[in-house]
């Protein structure tokens, strides 16, 4: 019986994985930052933290502004979406572009997208200068190299 225990308690703390990214509406779903509603999820990114209602941001110059000036919570995960997809990745794992002819929602002009095969893929941002991620996060919060 000790056995059986043992396991469900080793099965249960595997599916205690990374928190899933949560569903955008576009509609009512408001920027952690701006507050402005969070209508092209092309531009969006979000951080999904356990126990908390996901926080959504319209562009990626407001999810920097926010990390800039509140911590993660424990075990939080950001996610970005692929510019040309429209697809949730983690922020860890993005090519990060900036397009100065993008009109981003706050300006930002920095999209995110799976690979470098997405992003050259995008006609609108196949040109757009790649950018090195923890220099991206590391120049904007003041902290570590975060996602």
């Amino acid at each position: 019986m000790r056995n059986v225990v043992m396991l469900l308690l080793v099965i249960t703390a595997g599916c205690a994985s990374r928190p899933e990214p949560a569903t955008l509406d576009p509609h009512a779903d408001a920027c952690g930052s701006c507050r402005m509603i969070v209508a092209d999820q092309h531009f969006a990114s979000q951080i999904v933290a356990p126990n908390e209602e996901p926080r959504f941001f319209d562009d990626f110059g407001c999810l920097q502004r926010y990390l800039a000036q509140h911590p993660l919570p424990a075990g939080a995960v950001i996610f970005v979406a692929d510019h040309r997809t429209g697809e949730w990745i983690t922020a860890e794992a993005a090519v990060y572009s900036r397009a100065d002819g993008l009109a981003a929602p706050m300006g930002s002009h920095i999209v995110a997208h799976r690979s470098i095969p997405s992003k050259q893929a995008d006609p609108s941002a196949a040109s757009a200068v790649t950018l090195d991620r923890p220099t991206l996060f590391l120049q904007t919060s003041g902290k570590d190299d975060r996602p």
